[in-house]
């Protein structure tokens, strides 16, 4: 038996705090389980009131005499606590508070919510909340209404996890208004004790539930939660995740010493955990919904290939435009399709895709146009479109897709436009668990949803590189650092570091004079890049602190004291250690690597284009680390412009692998050196395949954790 089967399935609910009066939550939350028809025991506890709703009352949890599954709590904090010590006493299984007044307002019932989820904790009682709307199980054996909401879900195949108690209450009318069931649904509120992760593990077990949608303002990143909610997402049963997640538009990172800092906010950290573990991010709560009844339907398609029918034009059109925007494509159909087409429809009609069935078209014509496509081997999906005209069959027209719906695995999704001329048609849709939508562009956005999902559960999996890094050395070199008071490495310093981790910097050597930096130039070996090394002077171009492509002696040595002059003019006070002489990185493309340590959550790991335009357009990529090959590769090939990289008009093919490998490496050393705090690694040349790749910039921020 799971832990949480006393939350969603108990047996016996006590409702502590329970209330005679209505309009209080206590009376409220009773009177919901009570009218919801619970199929368990129910019992109010007060030790004011004789009884409520004609229910007897106990004074105490300890005073009821058969065993108690689960304590809904409605009290103030102290009393609640009080409370939970009884309901330890007595054996409780599960426990959910209701009642606000804890962590959300700081001080003593922030306390306080950190000694009953200790209490909790110690002798193994799930916790809900506390400052939660509470739990419902619509199942026909449970019928559990545990909840501020005033009416209970139809029974359906979605469960819902909701950090927000107001929101649920709206959500719950809006399934109502659209047709929607629920096999679980719970509000978490301050998180306590359970959280995400244990309600989606349970979930995920759970037989009746094939979608999960989550409503999370915020996540508390527990170790290995990438990691656990990719078996979710992939295993033998993946099972779906929507998330909306709120404050999407919150500011990032308002000061930094490093692009990747300045680009690293809230949403990137968000954004990578959702992309490593197979969770889909949703916008709006109205495309959760629309999502949530394509993946209900459990019905995969193998390619992205889709086909449309319609019985007018424009919406075609609309359909045609978002099925593209939706990563998907229109399918080409085969001489046998074309001819099945021609046999059964006008000469009037479209027989191209997408297939125009025409405006008069009756069921039957929609029926063969749809028995036509979907036997096609080169269609993975089909999105039927219907407009309601004078002659327009939408309850027979549904009953035909119906039968065919059922004869077929792949993916149907249709959009009935209109309210109540279709109203029937849409109604035996629902019924029948093929998903319908208002308008084409939300069934098209749906099929692609489907299509991203599938991708997800088929993306190539290599074996991990073999690397051997010397973190010994790197240790060293970081703790000296420290111990000097070092806070900011660039190349000179930090290049022995990244060199740890199978980074190969451009050869160079520090100078202090014209003339010293002129001797190193001629046993370097020119052309050559001069840069000014401060740690005060952290962006050495704006401090005119940097020269390039020098060729001979006299250039480097003028280059050395026009640098110098630059960096007293634009920060007197600056400590200059000196003028590195670097010999300048063989030709390739430029791309950055970055990290950045975010709170809570650990290092964001950056890949995009470099040079300007990291600055410029912002097209960079953050995963969380750790990461592996796998994860490199799709951060590679999730760049806009990455045929940039594949040999794009004739240019040569990139060391792609050698950035993945890299990638890794930079992983690797954060992850073993957590004092990393920012690093840019910009540019990076990679040069053709084959041919590795070369260090040309560095910056590294230290800061113990």
């Amino acid at each position: 038996m799971e832990k949480l089967d006393a939350i969603f399935s108990p047996e016996s609910v006590a409702v502590i705090g329970a209330s005679s009066t209505p309009g209080k939550v206590g009376h409220d939350i009773f009177a919901n389980v009570l009218r919801g028809e619970y199929k368990g025991t129910l019992y109010p506890v007060n030790p004011k009131a004789r009884s409520i709703l004609s229910v007897r009352c106990y004074a105490s949890v300890t005073d009821i005499p058969d065993p108690v599954d689960l304590a809904m709590i409605i009290l103030p904090p102290k009393a609640a606590l009080k409370s939970i010590e009884d309901c330890i006493e007595k054996g409780v299984k599960g426990v959910v508070i209701v009642s606000a007044g804890f962590k959300e307002v700081g001080g003593e019932g922030a306390e306080i919510e950190e000694q009953i989820a200790g209490k909790c904790r110690a002798v193994g009682i799930p916790l809900i909340g506390p400052n939660c709307l509470g739990v419902i199980n619509p199942s026909s054996n449970i019928r559990l209404n545990a909840s501020f909401s005033t009416r209970i879900p139809h029974k359906g195949n979605i469960s819902f996890i909701s950090q927000s108690g107001a929101l649920c209450t709206a959500v719950l009318d809006f399934a109502a208004d659209r047709g929607f069931g629920f096999s679980k649904f719970i509000s978490i509120g301050n998180k306590a004790d359970v959280e995400e992760l244990d309600l989606l593990k349970y979930y995920h077990k759970d037989p009746e539930t094939d979608v999960i949608m989550i409503y999370m303002e915020e996540l508390r990143l527990r170790e290995n939660f990438v990691e656990e909610v990719k078996k979710i997402t992939s295993g033998d049963r993946p099972t779906p995740i929507l998330v909306i997640k709120s404050g999407k538009t919150a500011a990032g990172a308002k000061a930094a010493a490093s692009h990747t800092g300045s680009l690293a906010g809230t949403e990137a950290v968000y954004n990578a955990v959702f992309h490593q573990a197979g969770i889909i991010r949703v916008d709006t709560v109205d495309d959760m919904f629309d999502f949530a009844q394509a993946f209900s339907a459990r019905r995969m398609p193998a390619g992205n290939r889709v086909a449309i029918i319609t019985n007018a034009g424009g919406p075609g059109i609309i359909a045609t435009d978002m099925t593209e925007i939706s990563g998907l494509t229109l399918a080409r159909f085969s001489r046998e399709t074309d001819e099945a087409l021609h046999k059964h429809l006008p000469p009037t009609a479209n027989f191209s895709n997408p297939v125009d069935v025409i405006g008069d078209a009756s069921r039957d014509r929609y029926e063969n146009a749809l028995e036509a496509v979907i036997k096609d081997n080169g269609v993975d999906g089909v999105l039927m479109i219907l407009t309601p005209q004078s002659m327009t069959d939408a309850i027979g027209t549904a009953e035909a897709i119906v039968n065919i719906y059922k004869r077929t695995k792949k993916p149907i999704t249709c959009s009935f436009m209109g309210v109540v001329d279709v109203s029937a048609g849409v109604k035996h849709l629902q019924e029948h668990h093929v998903p319908v939508y208002r308008f084409p562009e939300n069934a098209a956005r749906a099929m692609g949803t489907l299509h991203e999902s599938t991708r997800w559960l088929k993306r190539r999996i290599l074996p991990q590189y073999e690397l051997n890094f010397d973190s010994l050395k790197a240790r060293k070199i970081i703790d000296d650092c420290l111990a000097s008071g070092k806070s900011v490495l660039g190349e000179h310093d930090g290049a022995p570091l990244l060199e740890c981790y199978g980074f190969k910097p451009c050869p160079m050597k520090l100078a202090q004079t014209a003339a010293e930096a002129g001797q190193i130039a001629d046993e370097l070996g020119y052309p050559l890049v001069l840069k000014i090394v401060s740690e005060q002077i952290l962006h050495k171009s704006d401090a005119g602190g940097v020269r390039v492509n020098l060729k001979t002696r006299k250039d480097v040595e003028h280059g050395f004291t026009e640098i110098l002059e630059n960096a007293f003019t634009y920060a007197p006070e600056a400590q200059i250690d000196g003028i590195l002489v670097q010999k300048m990185a063989p030709a390739g493309e430029e791309v950055i690597l970055g990290v950045n340590r975010y709170p809570g959550f650990g290092h964001l790991i950056m890949f995009g284009f470099g040079g300007i335009y990291v600055e410029l357009f912002k097209n960079v990529v953050f995963r969380l680390a750790p990461l592996g090959r796998n994860t490199a590769r799709r951060m590679i090939r999730g760049i806009k412009g990455y045929e940039m990289l594949t040999g794009f008009r004739g240019k040569p093919v990139a060391d792609i692998e050698e950035i993945e490998r890299l990638l890794v490496g930079l992983s690797q050393l954060v992850t073993d050196n957590p004092e990393i705090k920012e690093l840019d690694i910009n540019p990076l040349f990679v040069h053709e395949k084959g041919s590795g790749a070369t260090v040309a910039d560095i910056i590294l921020t230290l800061e113990r954790e």
